[in-house]
């Protein structure tokens, strides 16, 4: 995504406003239901993402969230939650937890704002870029779960597994 200059925008403004300026900027498309939601789809390596922003001024919190474009079978739930707790024991930021309505393994984060003085272009652009790379990490995962016969441990440790060198 190309950095937007925000000289026109007030860094303590809504953070849904910048995010929409910078989708606009870079001609994303996006729809913003209300001042509190803003969502955008994107691509990724592995499938499509949609990415959800939430601004809750009245709780001080701004909440992300990151879903596949996955859904998973009913029989398949109970390994894939084993799969998530495995997945979250990795993370840094964030964690990764199963829609109960889509089925679908979602990325999510919630930042307390209670006293910042807003956010910059720079914080929201790590946010979507850090929320997107653990999707692309562990994206296989799910694959190797679901479709490889792999058990959670297997799964995990084969997604993780860092190619050197070429074929």
């Amino acid at each position: 995504m190309t950095s937007l200059q925000v000289d026109h925008l007030d860094q303590r403004a809504n953070p849904l406003d910048i995010l929409e300026a910078m989708f606009q900027a870079n001609e994303w498309p996006f729809e913003r239901s209300d001042e509190e939601e803003l969502v955008v789809e994107t691509t990724g390596g592995w499938c499509d993402y949609r990415l959800l922003f939430v601004w809750r001024e009245d709780m001080h919190a701004f909440y992300y969230t990151c879903s596949f474009e996955m859904k998973i079978p009913t029989e398949h739930r109970k390994p894939v939650c084993e799969l998530l707790a495995l997945i979250n024991e990795k993370m840094w930021m964030g964690h990764f937890d199963l829609c109960s309505e889509s089925g679908s393994p979602t990325y999510r984060h919630t930042i307390p704002t209670r006293g910042m003085s807003g956010f910059s272009v720079e914080q929201l652009e790590d946010l979507m870029d850090i929320a997107l790379a653990e999707c692309e990490r562990f994206y296989p995962a799910f694959q190797f779960l679901l479709w490889g016969g792999y058990k959670p441990e297997e799964a995990v440790q084969a997604a993780l597994l860092d190619c050197q060198g070429e074929a």
